[in-house]
């Protein structure tokens, strides 16, 4: 059985740039609810077009929320604790894929029978997110810089917080608001335009470029073609497959706990690094399988090795990198430009997918290697660390980085030079 698979495109439209997260993620509920209801009536009204229809809500739905909720769950968090919070999607994600696995089972929903109650249950977490989100708060960042309600921000911070003193944090909030002050939400096309986002935006397209061309959904997409030929049984094949969500689901969770403590620069050049240790392995194994049978079995290891190497990093961080690297103005729009280009890369993979199994055959990897040394590289490089930092220190720092000549001028001031530079 394959790994479920995430949406081909993402649909964040214009309009969240202006609107606040939690209402966006209750009205996205509404594709959720309509395409299960599609779903479920689809074999009585016998028709595949209500099913094309509902796989398409869903695409939309996630989607839109995959951008929203670390966007919105990163502007909520305290500093300290702002990419474990940001990156606790990533878990949800993988808790997904796993109990889609796990009721796509033979015993359970994946009965030919039972096929539209396997589509329809994602009416499930729909319903529970509808439920939940009226009791959150919106986001405090969203409230004082966007809606410049001071005293909507307060509470949204006491309810997050508690009866603690937030006096620090909201003077940050308002050094935040005075930097944006002026300014208005950027489009996604002009992320492209300002020098100022030159290194954010190579970043984001970068990493997020790696995250779905490093080979981690071919993993998935070859694992059960691997465990046949290791000998598994036909009928226990799909419980393997399970084992390899719950790779990705336990790294997540590490990595939750670790990326606060480690930082997201090394998790990410951990996790490509080892990536691409283990996915030179996997080709070695493949080649030498006619030769060395007990080499399949180093295959099947180095699958749940990579998929663990992938939770450990690029899985989680990648998603966090549009919510730290830009400003209140760019934030939405960053994360309108990372979905969709993960989005398209994740098509043109499952597109290319099979002419590239044709044609290199046992070497299939070896072009998603070279994907995953360069977001290594370029993590090492590039990435400046953001652990422990204020959106606005990232801001800054991000500044220098993007005008270096500027950060290393004279430091004292005459007129003369004030007027030499203006000529």
């Amino acid at each position: 059985m394959p790994r479920p698979r995430r949406p081909l495109w993402s649909t964040a439209c214009r309009s969240i740039g202006h609107h606040a997260g939690k209402k966006s993620l209750l009205v996205n509920n509404i594709f959720v609810v309509l395409a299960a209801i599609l779903f479920g009536f689809s074999r009585k009204a016998g028709s595949f077009e209500m099913i094309m229809l509902g796989r398409l809500l869903v695409g939309v739905s996630a989607g839109v929320s995959m951008n929203i909720q670390p966007m919105y769950l990163g502007e909520s968090a305290p500093k300290e604790l702002r990419g474990a919070v940001a990156m606790s999607s990533a878990i949800f994600t993988a808790l997904g894929i796993v109990m889609g696995q796990v009721v796509g089972l033979r015993e359970l929903l994946g009965d030919p029978q039972a096929w539209p109650l396997l589509l329809a249950s994602c009416l499930v977490p729909g319903a529970l997110q509808l439920a939940s989100l009226p009791l959150l708060p919106e986001s405090p960042r969203y409230l004082l810089i966007d809606c410049g309600d001071t005293e909507a921000c307060l509470a949204a911070l006491q309810r997050l917080r508690g009866s603690g003193d937030l006096a620090r944090e909201l003077e940050e909030l308002e050094e935040e608001r005075a930097a944006c002050q002026g300014c208005r939400a950027r489009r996604p096309w002009e992320l492209f335009q300002h020098r100022v986002l030159r290194r954010q935006v190579t970043s984001l397209m970068v990493l997020g470029s790696a995250m779905e061309l490093c080979g981690n959904d071919l993993m998935y997409a070859y694992a059960s073609s691997v465990f046949r030929k290791a000998g598994v049984p036909e009928a226990k094949v799909q419980y393997a497959i399970i084992g390899t969500g719950s790779c990705e689901l336990l790294m997540a969770i590490v990595s939750c706990v670790a990326v606060e403590r480690m930082g997201r620069r090394v998790l990410l050049i951990g996790g490509y690094s080892l990536m691409t240790c283990w996915g030179s392995i996997f080709t070695v194994a493949l080649c030498l399988q006619s030769s060395f049978p007990w080499t399949l079995y180093l295959a099947v290891a180095c699958i749940f090795a990579s998929i663990l190497s992938f939770g450990i990093g690029p899985a989680g961080v990648t998603g966090i990198l549009a919510t730290e690297l830009f400003d209140q103005m760019a934030r939405p729009a960053a994360c309108m430009v990372c979905g969709a280009l993960m989005w398209i890369m994740l098509f043109l993979v499952s597109l290319g997918f099979p002419f590239v199994m044709e044609a290199l055959s046992h070497f299939l990897y070896v072009p998603f290697l070279g994907v995953c040394a360069c977001g290594a590289i370029y993590t090492g490089l590039f990435l400046p660390e953001t652990k422990g930092k204020t959106l606005q220190e990232i801001s800054e720092e991000l500044h220098r980085l993007n005008f270096p000549r500027r950060a290393q001028g004279p430091t004292w001031k005459s007129p003369e030079v004030i007027q030499s530079t203006e000529l």
